[in-house]
């Protein structure tokens, strides 16, 4: 799965790696413990086919909730089921995003004890990972929200984790947004084993209020 994340990467140089207009009110990188429910950068196609950088919740929020609150906290999406599930059906064929970040987290246990790893891109450039959008409404509340595509992890990530974000290349961005046709499910799969690297990190990042680059840093001798 991918329950916390980290982004870097300023938001006039997304704009530019995607070709696509910036909205006003974007939050400004960086972020290196980017919780559920926060306000995050992600790439779509706006209402004239323009790619857009649009700030979205994170956390999907299905047409039939009545509330914030009203059910669980969607925040990933399964590709195995997306397309049959209720909730994500109709977004996983029309509304599709791209959510870009430096890096996500992910825990192992060791007793009672949560450690923290995190997991990048090789070399250190961005990751882009697949996500769903939805517009909810109730009133004259309106909200963008969003939620995260993973698949069955890969052989490296499995030993932290049985899942993975869908981590898509730049040739495979037209087709995960619905410029290049039809087709977008097969981009659904576990990314290349020598796609990613990991580490673990200070168990400081265990908490939502934690923030700083020192949350990234390796603890000794266990950078890949």
């Amino acid at each position: 799965m991918c329950g916390r994340f980290v982004i870097t990467l300023p938001n006039d140089a997304m704009a530019q790696l995607f070709g696509a207009a910036p909205d006003n009110d974007l939050s400004q990188p960086p972020e290196y413990n980017v919780c559920p429910t926060a306000r995050i950068a992600a790439v779509r196609l706006g209402e004239s086919g323009a790619r857009r950088l649009s700030a979205l919740r994170w956390g999907f929020l299905p047409s039939w909730y009545d509330s914030l609150t009203a059910g669980p906290l969607l925040i990933n999406a399964r590709a195995e089921t997306i397309a049959d599930k209720p909730a994500f059906r109709e977004a996983a064929r029309a509304r599709r995003c791209l959510i870009p970040c430096t890096g996500f987290y992910e825990w192992t246990r060791d007793g009672d004890s949560r450690l923290p790893w995190f997991i990048r891109r090789r070399h250190g450039t961005p990751l882009v990972m697949a996500g769903i959008w939805q517009s909810w409404a109730r009133g004259a509340e309106r909200i963008d929200t969003c939620a995260i595509v993973t698949c069955a992890a890969n052989d490296s990530m499995a030993q932290l984790h049985h899942r993975m974000p869908v981590i898509l290349e730049p040739q495979d961005w037209p087709l995960w947004l619905g410029e290049a046709g039809h087709g977008a499910a097969r981009l659904m799969r576990p990314a290349p084993e020598d796609c990613l690297e990991m580490w673990r990190v200070a168990p400081a990042v265990n908490s939502n209020r934690a923030h700083g680059p020192d949350l990234i840093a390796p603890v000794p001798d266990t950078a890949d």
